[in-house]
């Protein structure tokens, strides 16, 4: 027996196809909606993070529903980075969304799945990975996923821009 592991792996394993560029895009778009979702079930349920990752993880990303619909896969470290990020950056975060709300409308009385929406935005707004239009345009995407008819989806577009030239001012 050898101290080389690669000598257990089987040398005609396929390689993994490379991921095209609009599949990658689309991956980063389902890990913002799955973002959202995790940070409303983390304040919702009193949850940890780390609890609704890895359930977000095992059950969510590519999975097959009880109706046989399959969960679009995501992007890990994005998802991550948003979850870790918005639970670090909180404070911050929340901060720059009441300074982008009508002064009678703190954060904590809009509705919870937009103040989830804000966080993960805000998380990735933080950090300047992604250009913030880029941000804003996904967010507001996600939005419309969670509200189709409603106005929210323009007030999420003008929250957000407020919070990103507040956040990233360098980049407008």
């Amino acid at each position: 027996m050898t101290d080389d592991a690669s000598s257990d792996a089987p040398q005609d394993a396929p390689k993994p196809r490379k991921l095209t560029q609009e599949e990658k895009r689309q991956m980063k778009s389902a890990s913002r909606l799955y973002a959202v979702q995790a940070l409303f079930q983390m304040e919702a349920a009193g949850q940890g993070a780390d609890k609704v990752r890895r359930e977000f993880e095992n059950f969510r990303f590519g999975a097959v529903d009880e109706d046989g619909t399959e969960m679009a896969e995501g992007n890990l470290d994005l998802f991550r980075r948003l979850i870790d990020d918005a639970v670090t950056w909180q404070a911050k975060i929340d901060q720059a969304t009441d300074r982008a709300l009508v002064a009678k409308w703190p954060i904590d009385r809009i509705d919870p799945v937009l103040r989830a929406l804000f966080r993960a935005a805000g998380a990735e707004l933080i950090t300047p990975a992604t250009p913030p239009r880029v941000v804003i345009t996904e967010f507001v995407d996600v939005a419309r996923a969670f509200f189709p008819e409603g106005k929210e989806p323009k007030f999420v577009n003008a929250v957000l821009d407020h919070m990103a030239r507040a956040l990233q001012p360098e980049a407008f």
